[in-house]
This record gives C-alpha cells, sequence and structure tokens, in this order.
C-alpha cells in the first residue's frame, strides 16, 4: 500500500513564516521611522530604545529585539535617512543632461530638502557636530553616508568640466567644495541665527559660482 504525503501543512507554514517575516520588517521600519523622525528633532544621540517604545506604543523589549542595540539602531536611521535623501535629491536630478543642468537639479533639489530641514533638522549636520571626535561605528556610518554624496556632487561637477560647460582651468573640488558650503551656511544662518532672506542668498552664491567657472552666464531659475 502507498501512502501519500500532502504538502499542505509544509505550504501552510512556509505561507506563516513569510508573513511574519513580512510583518517583522514592516514593524523594524516603522520603529526606523519613528526613530528618524525624533533623530531629527533631538539628534542620533537622543535616541534611546525606552524612547521608541513609547512613541511606538511597544514595549522596549519589542523594540530592542529588532536592532538588538542602540548603536544599530541609530546606524538603521543613517541609512534611512542617506535613503530618503538619495530619493529625493540625487535620483531626481539623474534626469537631467550631465553637465550643468544636472549640478543645478543636484543643488535645486538640495535647496528644497534644506528648506524642509530649516524647521526639522538635519541628521547629517547634527550627526557631525555629535560623532566629529567620537570613533566608532555610527560615526563611521555617517561618514560614509556623507562622503557619498558629495562625491557624487563631485562627479557632477567634473562632468560639466567634460562636457565643456565649464572654463577649462576651473578646479572642480574647489566648485564642489564651495556649493557645499552654501548649504552649511544655510543651515546655520536659517536654522541656528534664523536670519530672513538666508536662503535667497544661498540661491544667489550658487549663481555667482556658475559666473565664476562656467562657460556661458548663468540662468536665473524661477524659485
Amino acid at each position: 500500500m502507498t501512502t501519500v504525503t500532502s504538502s499542505t501543512p509544509t505550504r501552510r507554514r512556509s505561507s506563516n513564516g513569510a508573513r511574519a517575516l513580512q510583518k517583522g520588517q514592516q514593524t523594524k521600519q516603522a520603529i526606523v521611522d519613528a526613530a528618524l523622525g525624533l533623530a531629527e528633532q533631538i539628534g542620533l544621540e537622543g535616541l534611546s530604545i525606552g524612547a521608541l517604545a513609547e512613541i511606538t506604543r511597544m514595549s522596549k523589549s519589542g523594540v530592542f529585539a529588532h536592532f538588538g542595540s542602540r548603536e544599530e539602531l541609530q546606524i538603521s536611521v543613517i541609512r534611512a535617512y542617506y535613503q530618503r535623501f538619495s530619493d529625493e535629491v540625487f535620483y531626481p536630478a539623474m534626469n537631467a543632461p550631465r553637465g550643468l543642468p544636472r549640478v543645478r537639479a543636484l543643488f535645486d533639489n538640495w535647496m528644497k530638502r534644506v528648506a524642509i530641514e530649516i524647521q526639522s533638522g538635519c541628521i547629517f549636520i547634527s550627526g557631525a557636530v555629535e560623532f566629529d571626535d567620537r570613533p566608532g561605528a555610527v560615526r563611521d556610518a555617517l561618514a560614509s553616508s556623507v562622503q557619498t554624496w558629495l562625491a557624487a556632487m563631485h562627479r557632477a561637477v567634473e562632468q560639466a568640466k567634460e562636457t565643456g560647460h565649464l572654463v577649462p582651468d576651473a578646479d572642480e573640488a574647489q566648485m564642489a567644495f564651495e556649493i557645499h558650503g552654501l548649504i552649511l551656511a544655510l543651515h546655520y544662518e536659517a536654522r541656528f541665527l534664523k536670519n530672513p532672506g538666508a536662503i535667497e542668498r544661498a540661491h544667489t552664491g550658487f549663481e555667482n559660482i556658475l559666473l565664476r567657472y562656467g562657460k556661458a552666464p548663468a540662468r536665473t531659475t524661477s524659485r
């Protein structure tokens, strides 16, 4: 007599396991989202398992189970912030043609992000203050994210020179440095000092950079 073994229980267990995994991932993402919002207000150093448990209405052990340590939680927040930054600033700019159009798109998108962060805060900037002299995995994750973004901006400037949009003796590193400097100055002027007109000054500064390094007069964009 031949015994036929049904595979239904196995499939059911597999399906239940997949649903549990998906639910676990959704829960972890919800915690990261809550942590990101909190970190923008109080900084990465202010994050704690207890605070997140209260915000998400979970137990401390439940929050801890998804990360294992406060350090891993902070790194997850940095990764989530960088992904959001890339989605809003970097990837849309890649649709612009290489050269100054792409550099301009990167800067314009960056400025849109800054306009929000003047109120909410920027993890790249607050994190640099918190971890500049504190070696470790959190600082490494933060520095790596910033360096990757700045390298993308530098590459866009290099391509602008390669396409002939910049004067032959343009210093690409200096130009990228000055663009980054505008963003840092804007955060300080607008968020900390509350100086009016800081956003307009940053746009003017960018146009001045293009006038100095670009072959043709920089066009004024509507804002």
